[in-house]
């Protein structure tokens, strides 16, 4: 009998768990219709795996929400039929298309990861092309030669090139800063100006005006100094990013060339 008994009572209480089990996989219950919790889980990950925010009480309490206000909102469309229409159809061709590729190029990325060799070895091409002396020097940029050597006898008659960079030039990048171009490698500039800057020495100026495919340049030497780097570390991360673009473009490519298509692109 008491057999009997205890049996009954594990039966009424595994009667009582398998209610409480299913509801906590839902988030609500929305006009008879469960809001699976797996459906916020799966918009939470999407949001912390985009970089967006993170995985938070205040996220999950907003990710709720949006989840059941998405349930109502879908039930209304369903209602009025809205899936059954032509134009929902199209736009979810263009989404699944859309999702697909990125899918694909998303998986191409996880299975051709840049290298520590890979990133290395741009990074010392990089510093083998920009190694060497580089240049501080400031210009003045006109349109007319008869211009140039006019503000040349200014300045050899003591005028500030500071000043005179920031009244006359029309290189907008450096006018402000009385002509100033910071340090930059000669292979910055296009050869008619590194040819003339660096047969300056510190502190001279060309006596002659430098024509160019921006116009006239008077340049003044400030300074020399080695190519200075970043560490490694420090940029291997935009290395990485940068490859990364490359490797994908280059199979987009590939992709492209191989494909056996009457179509001709425009580029």
């Amino acid at each position: 009998m008491k057999k009997l008994v205890l049996a009954a009572a594990i039966a009424a209480l595994t009667a009582t768990l398998v209610p409480v089990t299913a509801s906590a996989q839902n988030i609500a219950i929305v006009n008879g219709k469960a809001v699976p919790k797996a459906r916020a889980d799966l918009l939470i990950n999407q949001v912390v795996k985009s970089g967006q925010q993170q995985k938070t009480p205040e996220l999950e309490a907003q990710v709720r929400d949006e989840v059941v206000l998405r349930e109502i909102f879908m039930q209304e469309a369903e209602k009025r039929g809205i899936p059954a229409s032509a134009d929902f159809k199209a736009q979810m061709e263009l989404a699944r298309q859309s999702i697909m590729i990125r899918e694909l190029f998303a998986d191409f990325a996880k299975k051709n990861p840049v290298t520590d060799a890979e990133a290395q070895a741009e990074y010392d091409k990089f510093k083998a092309q920009n190694s060497g002396t580089e240049y501080r020097a400031r210009h003045i940029l006109v349109e007319k030669e008869e211009d140039a050597k006019a503000l040349i006898k200014q300045l050899n008659g003591g005028a500030k090139f500071e000043e005179l960079a920031s009244k006359n030039s029309k290189d907008p990048g450096s006018a402000a800063n009385g002509g100033d171009l910071d340090f930059a490698n000669a292979n910055s500039y296009v050869p008619e100006f590194s040819k003339a800057m660096v047969a300056l020495k510190k502190g001279e100026m060309t006596q002659d005006p430098v024509k160019s495919q921006f116009g006239f340049h008077i340049i003044k030497l400030e300074d020399t100094r080695e190519a200075q780097f970043p560490a490694f570390a420090d940029v291997k991360a935009q290395i990485v990013q940068r490859l990364n673009q490359q490797k994908t473009a280059d199979f987009q490519q590939e992709l492209k060339t191989k494909a056996k298509t009457d179509y001709k692109f425009a580029r």
